[in-house]
C-alpha cells in the first residue's frame, strides 16, 4: 500500500472512530470516494493518527 493510501485510510478510520464515539454530534459516511462529515473533529487526535501512519505506527 502506498503512503498516500495509508494516510487516506488512517484519516477515514479516525474520523469514523470519532463519529462513533460522539453520540451523534459528529457524523461521517463514505459517498463513493468522498467522506461526508458533519460536526466537530478533534484535529489533535487526527494529526496523531496521520503521523502514526507515516511513521508506521499502529
Amino acid at each position: 500500500m502506498s503512503v498516500d493510501a495509508e494516510i487516506r485510510e488512517a484519516i477515514i478510520q479516525e474520523i469514523q472512530r470519532q463519529a462513533e464515539a460522539s453520540e451523534g454530534k459528529l457524523t461521517a459516511r463514505m459517498d463513493g470516494d468522498r467522506l461526508a462529515v458533519h460536526g466537530a473533529i478533534d484535529v489533535d487526535d487526527l494529526v496523531m493518527v496521520v503521523m502514526g501512519s507515516i511513521a508506521g505506527g499502529p
